[in-house]
């Protein structure tokens, strides 16, 4: 075994034994593996702090390409305390971590890691979580090759006289192929297509409107049931233990 330098995000632990863990990893440099974390479950284990969910950091490894590597220590990057400190970040958060784990196990692109590290840094910093969480969705839909029409109509192609957009038929419809498709409101219409190219680690601010918030999350949602074929948690599900909570 060599040891190897790994820069990433843990995504999931799961107990092994009766004092260790297996980390799913999702890395810069080498995608999502699986490290072995021994020890860490034990109260006086010097990785028993950097063994868990939602921390990013540099991770020193025992490597093995075909097989388990063995954690030796962390430098951690980013212990994400804030979003830890506030329920709805930490229930997005999970819900981030779960979807990229599923996407970077379809397809190993260095984008995958760079947008999750981007989304957890801002919502981090306080930014709404759940327009963050909706910019990762639609990142993720192209790197699943199963992105929505948004710059011009998915019917017949024309980029002008968009007037709403639709699941069903696979991104905007304009308004001579529309028939009866939900009508949304303009501003959502072109908050999509921004939330879509909007580089994240940019990002100051997010001001946009209930009604935009909930018919981007709606449009959304429906899309990956149908297009993606990915098993997650319930956005909705999650969506009304924020609310009961609150």
């Amino acid at each position: 075994m060599k040891i190897e330098e790994v820069e990433g995000i843990i995504v999931r632990e799961t107990n092994y034994s009766e004092s260790s863990k297996i980390l799913n990893i999702l890395t810069k440099e080498k995608g999502l593996m699986g490290v072995m974390s021994k020890g860490s479950r034990n109260m006086k284990n010097k990785l028993r702090g950097v063994s868990r969910k939602l921390l990013y950091g540099k991770f020193h490894i025992y490597y093995k390409e075909n097989s388990m590597s063995t954690l030796i220590e962390v430098d951690v990057k980013n212990s994400y305390s804030k979003i830890l400190s506030n329920f709805d970040a930490t229930c997005y958060a999970s819900y981030l971590l779960s979807l990229v784990e599923q996407v970077a196990g379809q397809i190993d692109d260095e984008r995958v890691f760079n947008v999750l590290r981007g989304a957890l840094d801002k919502i981090n910093e306080g930014l709404n979580p759940l327009i963050i969480t909706n910019i990762v969705e639609l990142k993720c839909l192209d790197f699943l090759g199963v992105s929505p029409s948004i710059d011009s109509c998915s019917i017949c192609g024309d980029n002008k006289n968009i007037l709403t957009i639709s699941s069903i038929d696979g991104g905007y419809i304009c308004k001579n192929c529309h028939t009866n498709q939900k009508i949304v409101s303009p501003n959502t219409i072109k908050l999509i297509r921004m939330l879509y190219y909007v580089d994240i680690d940019k990002i100051s601010k997010l001001e946009i409107k209930e009604e935009s918030i909930n018919e981007i999350n709606e449009f959304i949602n429906d899309y990956y049931d149908r297009y993606t074929g990915l098993y997650l948690k319930n956005k909705e599900n999650l969506l009304r233990v924020i609310k009961k909570v609150s």
